[in-house]
C-alpha cells in the first residue's frame, strides 16, 4: 500500500504526471474533483481504511498541508512517497495560461501559492522523497531527494 504526496505549484504538472504514473493502480484524492475537505477526508478515510493505494493531486505546498495526508497514512501502514515538482514560477504561469475554464487559475492565485511554498523533508516522514522537473521534451525526470534542495 501507498500513499503518495504531490507537492507544487498550479501548472508544475500534478495531474499529468499522476494520469502517466498512476491512473491504473492509485486512487486519485484531489479537491479540484471533490470540491470540499468534508468530501476529501471521506474517500481518504476509505482509502486507509479499504488498503487502497493512492495520490493526493492537491499543491500541498505547507508541511501543515502535507501531514494532512502523511500521519494517518503512516499510521495505517501505508509507505508514504513524496514528488516534489520543480517549477519556476514563470514557466507554471505559462503552462497555467494555456487551461481553459475552471482549470485556469488567476496569476495571482499561483504566484500566492508560489509564495507559500515550503520544501518537503524526509523530517516530516517521507519513506521516499523526489524531484520531479519537466524536460524541453516534455517528459517528466524523477531524481532522487538531495539534502540542500532549492525551489526552483
Amino acid at each position: 500500500m501507498e500513499a503518495v504526496i504531490l507537492i507544487g505549484i498550479q501548472g508544475s504538472g500534478k495531474s499529468t504526471f499522476y494520469r502517466e504514473r498512476f491512473f491504473d493502480t492509485h486512487l486519485r484524492i484531489s479537491l479540484d474533483l471533490l470540491r470540499t475537505r468534508h468530501r476529501e477526508k471521506i474517500l481518504l478515510r476509505a482509502c486507509l481504511e479499504g488498503k487502497q493505494s493512492f495520490v493526493v493531486d492537491n499543491t500541498n505546498v505547507t508541511l501543515a498541508d502535507r501531514q494532512r495526508y502523511l500521519v494517518p497514512a503512516k499510521e495505517s501502514g501505508f509507505i508514504v512517497t513524496g514528488y516534489y515538482f520543480s517549477s519556476r514560477l514563470d514557466e507554471a504561469l505559462a503552462r497555467n495560461r494555456q487551461r481553459t475554464g475552471k482549470q485556469r487559475i488567476p496569476d495571482r492565485g499561483v504566484a500566492g501559492t508560489y509564495k507559500r511554498l515550503e520544501l518537503p523533508s524526509p523530517d516530516e516522514g517521507f519513506d521516499r522523497l523526489y524531484y520531479v522537473r519537466i524536460v524541453e521534451s516534455g517528459q517528466f525526470v524523477v531524481e532522487e531527494w538531495e539534502e540542500s534542495p532549492t525551489r526552483d
